[in-house]
């Protein structure tokens, strides 16, 4: 059974320290975010993590994206829309996942050698590689303030300007060694969000892509299940350690061909999860759905937590794993 990550890490910002780093420092053009996205890197690989992430280091999940799109910008902490969304013209991660990979690659080699997340129908259990993260377009519209352009009663339309705004974005993280590409979209489980829109949105990010799509959804899926079970992704990801209504979805169900981010790290409090925790909720999965179809991580993003229990957290579950099988 392979082991990922939902995405974020703790961030652990750089000092400069040799005479180039401070002389960069001075000039504006020393970036502290590298030092955190190498540190989070090295945690997630040290852990035994399977399918990395960048740490997504530079902020928040909708601050990355809504600073950057054409047409949105970031007032505080709030995502405001305030003009015609447009396609961004540059790619917002791509160079942080290939850095990632580059620094992955450094601690082992087997990192980004194989490209193939599935062998046939079923994980590849030799991968060893990276996921591209992208905020998905109706967890965009819907957190942010109205201010310019469009109207209140234009939802629908936002969310496909907002999908087609980060069409390219997804081909660049591909293009730059993404094994995976996963959409975030935890809007979907409150109940707020219209899902055929959602799903006509996605269909537009994901068409052409040759990598398999994951896509994240927090919250309680129970009502939601059936609904999601019918996007066009190769994996869905949601919360099992800290939303127990979750288990039940496991009971009966069918996958309909897709496969099963299994949260069974809780990454809402830095309590430590014992082994036999994290082996209760994986074997529940493996008993309903078999072992062939999942994949273990956290419930979520760990950027909250200290980095000494985000790292515990992480390599108490790659040792459940190991020790299950």
């Amino acid at each position: 059974m392979l082991t990922t990550v939902v995405g974020s890490y703790p961030v652990v910002l750089g000092e400069p320290n040799s005479f180039i780093e401070k002389l960069m420092a001075n000039l504006g053009s020393y970036d502290p975010y590298e030092y955190a996205l190498e540190q989070a890197v090295m945690d997630q690989v040290n852990a035994g993590i399977d399918l990395i992430s960048d740490g997504q280091v530079r902020g928040s999940m909708l601050q990355m994206f809504a600073s950057q799109i054409p047409g949105m910008s970031v007032d505080g902490n709030k995502p405001v829309i305030n003009g015609k969304i447009n396609p961004v013209p540059y790619s917002i991660g791509a160079s942080d996942l290939k850095a990632a990979l580059n620094t992955a690659k450094k601690i082992n080699p087997e990192y980004g050698k194989n490209m193939d997340l599935f062998d046939g129908q079923n994980f590849n259990k030799n991968f060893k590689g990276i996921k591209g993260i992208i905020t998905g377009p109706t967890t965009l519209a819907l957190s942010s303030l109205i201010e310019g352009f469009y109207s209140e009663d234009k939802k629908e339309q936002i969310i496909v300007d907002i999908a087609w705004a980060l069409k390219k974005e997804v081909h660049y993280l591909q293009d730059n060694g993404a094994a995976t590409i996963q959409i975030d979209e935890p809007f979907l489980s409150t109940g707020i969000a219209d899902l055929k829109t959602a799903k006509k949105a996605l269909d537009i990010i994901t068409k052409d892509l040759s990598v398999p799509v994951t896509m994240h959804v927090c919250g309680e899926l129970v009502d939601i299940w059936d609904e999601i079970l019918r996007f066009k992704v190769d994996i869905i990801d949601g919360e099992f350690a800290d939303q127990p209504k979750n288990i039940q979805i496991l009971d009966d169900t069918s996958l309909k061909g897709k496969k099963l981010g299994l949260g069974c790290v809780n990454n809402k409090t830095d309590v430590i999860e014992s082994k036999e925790q994290v082996a209760t909720i994986i074997k529940k999965g493996i008993d309903n759905l078999g072992k062939e179809n999942i994949i273990a991580d956290p419930d979520c993003g760990m950027r909250l937590r200290t980095r000494k229990a985000a790292y515990s957290k992480l390599k108490v579950m790659v040792e459940t794993v190991k020790w299950l099988f």
